[in-house]
């Protein structure tokens, strides 16, 4: 197998197994926007389980969901019913989704007096914030970026292996640490573009 083939293998597999997945779930009659909904009242689900102190089956539904995320873009992609309406909904429900199951986890440390651990979850849920609305920014103002060290799959993952290990309070600072950094990260390389361009732009 040449060198070429080998590096587009691993490419075409995904994008065919999401391919196959899309128009399977596209024949049931199943809309990517009913996909994108069902995730965020999943994510409601698992926060209120985390306010019951129901932490196990909180990271099971939460975990189990937010794997809708991959399902409703195959479905679009499949059915050829992606749009911009569609895009928004997902990328809005998605933050509405992370946001509800961390502010559930604050609830929860501040019902145990744990103010320490509530804290985090206030810093983890505004990193989490800071990080979309960074890159949005970036994206309105001409300049695109995927970068960053701990990015929403990251975090939805470590989340959810948090709730099902018990371990909510090391995943919780973990969270507020790594996804500020990745706000500031992503803020210093738009930064450094945006001053490119105008310096560029100065020398024209």
């Amino acid at each position: 197998m040449s060198q070429r083939k080998r590096q587009l293998l691993p490419e075409r597999i995904p994008a065919a197994a999401s391919a196959a997945i899309g128009r399977g779930v596209g024949r049931l009659g199943i809309t990517p926007n009913m996909i994108t909904l069902a995730g965020v009242v999943g994510s409601g689900v698992a926060a209120w389980l985390i306010t019951e102190e129901r932490l196990l089956i909180a990271g099971a539904v939460f975990l189990g969901f937010s794997a809708m995320d991959f399902v409703d873009g195959a479905v679009a992609r499949a059915t050829g019913q992606a749009t911009p309406y569609g895009a928004l909904l997902d990328a809005v429900m998605d933050r509405v989704g992370e946001a509800l199951v961390l502010a559930a986890c604050v609830w929860y440390f501040t019902e145990r007096g744990e103010d320490v651990q509530a804290g985090f979850g206030y810093a983890a849920l505004f990193g989490s914030i800071a990080v979309s609305y960074v890159r949005a920014r970036g994206e309105a103002l001409g300049v695109a970026t995927r970068e960053g060290l701990f990015r929403r799959q990251e975090r939805v993952i470590l989340l959810g292996i948090g709730l099902l290990a018990n371990g909510l309070t090391v995943v919780i600072i973990i969270l507020a640490v790594l996804a500020n950094l990745t706000a500031l990260q992503r803020w210093v390389i738009i930064g450094r573009t945006l001053k490119e361009q105008d310096r560029e732009a100065a020398e024209a």
